[in-house]
């Protein structure tokens, strides 16, 4: 006998709760300390891991019938740290399908990873996630495009610190347009793979609220994918600043972009960058 939609909620609530008592918040990367009224996570701190609302993340331990995507599916996932088997009885209990994958991507910067990064010496890198988070850098990135350490988790997203910053438009100057706009259409073709999903619509939301500039693109629908190509940066002390960029997937973690800033020897950019990283 088919289980009915209000039993396979429940179902999935109760599945929801006793995945969260088991992890501590030192096991999902959080801050520990304080009394707890019960083991595990917060809804609130699911909430955050997974890039979802807390009334949203809530409602699903509420059993609510709300709609839900498979990319949210993944995010929830990875916060409560399920394994295969785990994963596949989520999408199941959910949405009555299983996953495209059966193994989620690893979206955790390795340590190679983040030494490659490192490597790159008077090069600004940095590694995206398929929100367009950045999530890992080396210390040419931070003298150039900011400190991301000291960056709260909207402000290393790449299109809200673009339309959003005002370091941002004063190391574009002129050209902040156009790096705006393809900033956009970039974001606009990664959206096209997550309509529904609440964090994105949540995000669109804030941006139409905060700059008149995505208000008024938003609706011309503009696609693109792919780098830049060169790009020209006013530093505050370095003065102008000329790279050409590259972008690729990571073998490791297919979720993950990275991208690289070469500096043009013919700008006087590396000599710029080398005393920008001299202490």
């Amino acid at each position: 006998m088919e289980p009915t939609s209000n039993e396979r909620l429940h179902e999935l609530a109760q599945f929801l709760r006793t995945r969260r008592a088991r992890i501590t918040p030192e096991q999902a990367g959080l801050p520990g300390g304080g009394r707890r009224r019960t083991p595990g996570l917060r809804r609130g701190e699911v909430a955050m891991l997974s890039g979802v609302s807390v009334d949203w993340y809530t409602w699903l331990e509420q059993a609510r019938n709300i709609q839900v995507s498979a990319q949210v599916l993944d995010s929830i996932a990875r916060a409560l740290q399920l394994d295969n088997n785990e994963r596949k009885h989520l999408f199941m209990l959910a949405i009555q399908q299983l996953p495209a994958e059966v193994t989620p991507f690893d979206d955790r910067i390795s340590p190679t990873l983040q030494a490659f990064l490192d490597l790159q010496g008077t090069s600004p890198a940095y590694v995206t996630d398929q929100r367009m988070n950045i999530v890992a850098w080396n210390k040419a990135a931070c003298l150039v495009y900011g400190d991301y350490e000291a960056m709260s988790a909207r402000e290393r997203n790449t299109v809200w610190r673009t339309f959003t910053s005002p370091y941002v438009r004063q190391l574009l100057k002129e050209h902040w347009e156009n790096h705006a706009r393809h900033r956009l259409a970039n974001f606009r073709a990664k959206y096209g793979n997550f309509v529904g999903d609440p964090w994105w619509g949540e995000l669109i939301e804030e941006l139409n609220q905060a700059s008149a500039e995505f208000r008024s693109w938003w609706p011309q629908h503009d696609v693109l994918s792919g780098p830049e190509g060169k790009k020209i940066n006013e530093h505050p002390s370095a003065g102008r600043l000329v790279f050409d960029q590259i972008s690729f997937l990571s073998t490791t973690s297919p979720n993950l972009t990275v991208t690289i800033n070469l500096p043009l020897e013919d700008a006087d950019t590396v000599s710029k960058m080398r005393n920008l990283l001299t202490p």
